[in-house]
């Protein structure tokens, strides 16, 4: 590889509060009426004075801990100036020097810092063909922005890493982060740099050793000399995150491969196209002319009481989880991320497992059954809803025990997620109970036999996959009633 791709991500997820930032407004993502959740502190009349909503700063303070990362006992807010139709104040309440969050990491990725600040409004271009019309709803809506240390090494980790941070905010209660929705917006800051081309060695952003530069990519200090940043902005779906950095990576390679200089500026991201496009030169922190809110406190965390114990409020996260599946139940990898995803199903599947006391053999079981079958019958019947855990528990021991075929099983859980009922008494109304009575057996061995004699000498003759077919027979003459074990048991007798 001769340019290795540097990438830091700017995420920004609104947050679940019953109100704005620093307002009484309703915080309501789902108002499609424009510009009724809005006030004279939110529209930035003359006068007013904002207040700060403390279930966002504590929603921040969680995720910080989640991340396990630093949180701040000071913390202030700040005015970022810039003028755009969706600013009502001509400036943005941020926070620059003083976050409420450093350190931490997630997924592998060191995270920089996590902070507060309010969101804008919403411009809407194309409902008019001569001008365009913004909706306030949005602005001062409560925004989390999390900051990466350029440690991305490619656009497969920067979407995986994105996915990660939206299961975790879902897991915290802080926000439903759907990127459909907008409530969740990634940013990409990508450069690419020269690999090495001999020995050398030098220091990463993480200050371990960092192989594949030469002496044109490092720096005096000894640490990697980074390419020209670009930041690429409207990346909203997971998809997008990947692909804008997986081209824009390519336009960067090509640049310099031309001979050319590459230009700091900020691109968006065609969806359509599938290309990036030039919006304008990267600003850099001073353009904003941060200075301290005079209208806002200043905060020391430590004095205010509902922030202390926040660990206390912390749920089981997505990686506990995922080492809790594999430690204790030995689940396939597949089968933990439908539970981790899938918050209704993660809970059904704890509650079920209870009700199997732990048995390992079992808990497999039913994990395939749920993540394969129940899983593929809501793919194509939307009505279909998990049955109760004790029906689904008492359908897996039926199953172990041998009551029911694996066929048999299929078709009770059919049964029972699309109509319901109880598992016993469906598979004696449909006749599902398995047979384990040899001399019944032995007769359908034998009409079996009778009708393919064929097949059976070719099992006699050592054809292995004969006797497969001659149990399937047989499960089809009993409608899945019969004990495979011991069919297979009959034929073998038969053979000798």
């Amino acid at each position: 590889m001769k340019y290795l791709p540097t990438i830091g991500l700017e995420i920004h997820a609104e947050l679940a509060t019953k109100t704005k930032m620093f307002c009484r407004c309703l915080n309501d993502p789902e108002e499609k009426q424009p510009n009724v959740n809005i006030c004279p502190i939110c529209l930035a009349h003359p006068g007013t004075l904002p207040a700060i909503n403390q279930a966002a700063v504590k929603s921040v303070l969680r995720v910080g801990l989640a991340l396990g990362a630093k949180l701040e006992n000071f913390t202030e807010w700040d005015r970022k100036n810039y003028f755009y139709p969706d600013i009502p104040k001509g400036y943005q309440i941020s926070q620059y020097k003083y976050p409420l969050v450093t350190g931490g990491s997630l997924d592998g990725v060191a995270i920089t810092r996590v902070h507060l600040e309010e969101d804008t409004a919403k411009s809407l271009h194309d409902q008019h063909d001569d001008h365009s019309v913004v909706d306030f709803n949005r602005a001062g809506v409560p925004l989390m922005e999390l900051v990466t240390e350029p440690v991305i090494g490619s656009a497969k980790q920067a979407a995986d890493f994105a996915k990660e941070l939206q299961l975790l905010l879902r897991y915290l209660g802080v926000s439903e982060a759907s990127m459909e929705k907008g409530q969740m917006r990634v940013e990409a800051n990508i450069s690419i740099r020269l690999a090495r081309s001999d020995s050398q060695s030098d220091l990463g952003p993480d200050g371990k050793p960092v192989l594949g530069l030469n002496a044109e990519s490092v720096g005096r200090t000894g640490k990697p000399v980074l390419g020209t940043k670009v930041e690429v902005k409207n990346l909203n779906s997971f998809r997008s995150v990947e692909r804008a950095i997986l081209y824009e990576l390519k336009r960067q390679e090509e640049i310099l491969e031309k001979g050319d200089q590459l230009v700091q500026e900020t691109r968006g991201w065609d969806e359509e196209k599938q290309i990036t496009f030039s919006q304008r030169e990267k600003e850099s922190s001073h353009d904003y002319r941060y200075f301290p809110d005079p209208d806002l406190p200043k905060l020391y965390l430590s004095e205010i009481e509902d922030f202390k114990n926040l660990t206390e409020t912390l749920p089981e996260l997505p990686w506990q989880k995922r080492d809790r599946y594999r430690a204790d139940y030995g689940l396939k990898d597949e089968d933990t991320k439908s539970y981790i995803i899938d918050a209704e199903l993660g809970k059904f599947f704890d509650d079920m497992t209870k009700l199997l006391e732990g048995n390992k053999d079992l808990i497999k079981l039913a994990s395939n059954y749920l993540t394969s079958d129940f899983l593929g019958i809501r793919k194509t019947n939307l009505e279909a809803k998990l049955p109760s855990e004790q029906d689904f528990a008492e359908l897996i021991k039926m199953a172990a025990a041998g009551d029911v075929s694996s066929r048999g099983t299929k078709d009770i859980l059919a049964i029972l997620v699309t109509t319901g009922g109880h598992p016993r008494q469906i598979a004696k109304e449909k006749g599902l109970i398995q047979k384990h009575d040899e001399s019944e057996i032995l007769a359908l061995v034998e009409k079996v036999i009778a009708t393919n004699p064929k097949v059976f000498e070719d099992y006699k003759a050592g054809h292995d996959k004969a006797l497969q077919f001659l149990i399937g027979q047989g499960m089809k003459e009993s409608q899945g009633s019969a004990n495979p074990e011991i069919l297979a048991k009959l034929f073998a007798n038969k053979k000798i």
